[in-house]
């Protein structure tokens, strides 16, 4: 994941599905409903919603910001060791993990107290981490170890490792036992079994290039994978190939599927959009809209129950770099970092 990966938590209540007749009528009409400066130092990455607590966690580089969802306001901010990437949550266990990329750990906390409860060691670089109801796992994906590893929440034990032979970005469960995982720098799909750790398929989702956010249809079991290319690779993981390509922005680093709705979406970073894209039917898609956001916006998180999505970013630093520092390195205003919330108009 690009410096920003998590993982989405997608809980549904049910509600009409819109018509598939005509993708055009469908047009939900998102927009930004609220933009609220948080403020705070360091970058971000991962973004993920706790629907049934109304909090959104945010992954700031050395700590996780917790916020009202519904209030936008700061509710906790839980420190870390450094090159903090994704958070993950286990209700029945009530802890919450966090990827720490300096020193290859897990820290685990008191999601009641936000207090430190624990550190598990993983492999190198830790990035998106995912829970699994299925397997009653977590699996933290190992951005230089290119492998996958599985820990117990109940006892904090690491279980093993899923060699991927390839970089893992952001990963989704299936729901049935399988992960599936983008491997960016093999532009490939891996899915592996939660309880053997073995890979049980691989493919390509050529013309696709650099796979970050996956998001998953589970009614018509299909992936849906942002790539740096400025595409949306759909793919069949039961046949293991693509079947459909939908062109998107630039610089994706997240992707969400919100299941009543029928609607895929890919946070466009560089261009500072969100790309909505309807599914008219299993294997046919249709971008219904491409809604401003802001620069930077890259990853994002859905709660499926109100259809709401968050974003966040920061406004950029213009001014010249200061002795010694890389001109390359991406720089914001401090005090500027912004969380954005998007609804539709419907339903």
């Amino acid at each position: 994941m690009k410096w920003t990966r998590t993982l989405a938590v997608l809980l549904g209540l049910g509600v009409p599905c819109l018509a598939q007749t005509d993708a055009k009528a469908v047009a939900p009409g998102y927009h930004i409903v609220n933009k609220t400066v948080l403020g705070g130092e360091g970058g971000w990455d991962c973004l993920i919603v706790d629907p049934a607590a109304k909090l959104v966690y945010i992954t700031r580089g050395s700590h996780v910001m917790v916020v009202d969802e519904v209030k936008h306001t700061l509710v906790a901010d839980i420190p870390q060791v450094g090159g903090v990437h994704g958070v993950a949550l286990d209700r029945a266990s009530g802890h919450g993990f966090v990827t720490n990329g300096q020193d290859n750990t897990v820290t685990v906390f008191d999601q009641a107290s936000r207090k430190p409860a624990g550190s598990v060691k993983v492999g190198g670089n830790p990035d998106v981490i995912l829970y699994d109801r299925v397997s009653r796992r977590l699996f933290c994906m190992n951005g230089d170890s290119n492998d996958a590893t599985a820990i117990d929440p109940a006892t904090n034990k690491v279980l093993g490792a899923v060699p991927l032979n390839g970089k893992p970005e952001f990963a989704v469960a299936d729901g049935k036992g399988t992960i599936f995982v983008n491997l960016e720098d093999k532009s490939e799909v891996a899915a592996f079994d939660a309880k053997t750790l073995k890979v049980t398929k691989r493919w390509s989702i050529a013309p696709g290039d650099g796979p970050t956010g996956i998001a998953f249809d589970r009614a018509h079991r299909r992936l849906f994978s942002a790539c740096g290319n400025g595409k949306m690779i759909v793919s069949d993981p039961d046949a293991g190939k693509v079947v459909a390509t939908v062109a998107i922005g630039n610089g994706p680093d997240g992707a969400a599927f919100d299941a009543r709705l029928e609607l895929a979406f890919s946070p466009n970073g560089r261009d500072g959009t969100l790309t909505v894209i309807h599914e008219d039917a299993p294997d046919k898609y249709t971008v219904v809209e491409t809604v401003p956001t802001q620069a930077g916006a890259r990853t994002m998180a859905l709660d499926a129950r109100t259809h709401h999505l968050f974003t966040v970013t920061a406004e950029p630093d213009t001014t010249p770099p200061a002795a010694g520092e890389s001109p390359r390195r991406r720089r914001f205003k401090p005090g500027t970092f912004t969380l954005i919330e998007l609804a539709p108009r419907q339903p």
